[in-house]
């Protein structure tokens, strides 16, 4: 019923910047919670940064004041900036949109920041 496609990942030097995102299809986009989420190798997947139906923002700590989750109801896509890249930010990225009970994932982006 619904896809996600993320795109926006690649290698960057830390300090960098990079953009990521995610076009959903179907008409839900506009009535659902967005996410992103990261996992790096032999860690648990985390929350980096969600928006909810009503604008509602939260970010990790570990992310504050450097990433910006931010959405186009127009294009049904969400996008993560990433701005002043740590290499501890490497791992792979995976939107999220939640509607209700039901919960749609990307398929995830490497990124991967070298020192």
């Amino acid at each position: 019923q619904v896809q996600l496609v993320e795109s926006g990942g690649g290698l960057v030097q830390a300090g960098g910047s990079l953009r990521l995102s995610c076009a959903a299809s179907g008409s839900i986009f506009s009535r659902s919670a967005q996410g992103w989420f990261r996992q790096a190798p032999g860690k648990q997947r985390e929350l980096v940064a969600a928006i909810t139906s009503g604008g509602v923002i939260n970010y990790a700590d570990s992310v504050k004041g450097r990433f910006t989750i931010s959405r186009d109801n127009a294009k049904n896509t969400v996008y993560l900036q990433m701005n002043s890249l740590k290499p501890e930010d490497t791992a792979v990225y995976y939107c999220r949109i939640v509607i209700g009970m039901i919960y749609y994932w990307g398929q995830g982006t490497q990124v991967t920041v070298s020192s």
